[in-house]
């Protein structure tokens, strides 16, 4: 009788490289949405200047508005109030919190940017006013009469708890 030796190796190396991207898999960092390279709780305001330019205006609690194309775009920032009463860590003081993108003449729709079916979206709606928000990466679209109004991006829901002290 005749017995082929087949050598381990390949399956120790099939099962090696299996729990390595599976690990890859949960190691992934949670991070909130970020809109044209700014990021909440990472980039600040220096950041958001450098990107878009001097804005147009800027609010007594420090959010600042720059005309973009096809609308507006407002930015927050975490103040040391949202650091002490969500027990963060002080150095996200300062950071990006959320942009709120105001869309003037958008013709998108719920049906275009496929949320109807997109289990990751949980919708509200209100009257003429459906929102659709994702909570696990921090987006959410705001649609008046079917047309797309605002989209705010924020810190994802896992990523605040990995912020605290």
């Amino acid at each position: 009788m005749t017995r082929s030796i087949q050598p381990r190796f390949p399956r120790k190396l099939t099962a090696s490289l299996f729990v390595f991207f599976l690990a890859l898999g949960f190691a992934r960092t949670v991070q909130g949405a970020s809109w044209n390279g700014i990021e909440p709780f990472k980039s600040r305001r220096a950041d958001v200047v450098q990107i878009l330019g001097q804005p147009i205006s800027e609010s007594a609690d420090g959010v600042l508005r720059f005309k973009v194309m096809g609308g507006s775009v407002q930015i927050s920032f975490v103040d040391g109030k949202f650091v002490t009463s969500k027990k963060l860590k002080p150095d996200l003081e300062g950071t990006v919190l959320q942009i709120v993108l105001q869309h003037e003449h958008s013709s998108d729709t719920p049906e275009s940017l496929k949320l109807l079916k997109n289990r990751d979206f949980v919708r509200d709606d209100v009257q003429s006013v459906s929102v659709f928000r994702n909570a696990k990466e921090g987006v959410a679209y705001t649609f008046i009469e079917g047309t797309l109004k605002t989209t705010r991006y924020s810190f994802a829901d896992g990523q605040l708890g990995r912020m605290r002290r």
